[in-house]
């Protein structure tokens, strides 16, 4: 079986990651989107649900019984070690449902298998995994401009969530090929994608 190549993909929240993650899949890459699998372990019937509900309690569970989101995030704010445990639960159902889902893809016969990880740069865990890391980057000003129209966010907001992310610099150091979507309209974007996605040999 011929090699696989495992590529990490990752950019600042607006950057426009997950528009590169479906362009690659469109060039024939197999994507796992790390943040999706996380998310369905904390929604009603989740993996991590009853792990939660022992280590936290009935009430950060809601009456359709997912994670409350809202207050697992003021309980994460007054407790420093709240967001660590709950990363304890859901990091290995999430490396599991990875493992299997990037399994599958490699006896599909995949030459690339793309890892849409939000937060690869922070997490430390990944990179080991991963053969080679793009990264999609743009100014601070337009990942906040698009994610305050996109999401009706405000600019205090924004900036609050890109303050938990890993800066610009960081990502860039971290990668091995860089995107620069910036100025770009869609079809300039999917060429920019084209060209990289002849590198990962697709």
């Amino acid at each position: 079986m011929r090699d696989v190549l495992r590529l990490g993909l990752t950019g600042g929240i607006g950057s426009g990651k997950s528009t590169v993650a479906g362009l690659l899949a469109g060039h024939g890459a197999a994507v796992i989107d790390a943040d999706a699998i996380s998310r369905q372990t904390t929604a009603p019937g989740g993996a991590a649900i009853t792990a939660i509900r022992q280590a936290f309690g009935p009430g950060l569970i809601t009456a359709e019984g997912a994670l409350d989101r809202e207050r697992m995030r003021a309980l994460a704010f007054g407790d420093a070690t709240a967001r660590q445990r709950l990363e304890q639960i859901i990091h290995p159902l999430v490396g599991q449902e990875t493992q299997r889902q990037a399994d599958a893809a490699t006896r599909a016969g995949a030459r690339c298998i793309v890892y849409d990880i939000p937060l690869l740069v922070e997490s430390k865990r990944w990179r080991s995994q991963l053969d080679q890391v793009l990264v999609v980057d743009c100014h601070p000003e337009t990942q906040i401009a698009r994610v305050m129209q996109r999401s009706q966010l405000s600019r205090p907001e924004v900036e609050r969530i890109m303050a938990q992310q890993a800066g610009r610099l960081q990502r860039l150091q971290s990668a091995d090929h860089v995107i620069c979507n910036e100025g770009h309209d869609l079809a300039e974007l999917a060429a920019l994608v084209a060209e990289s996605a002849r590198l990962f040999g697709l």
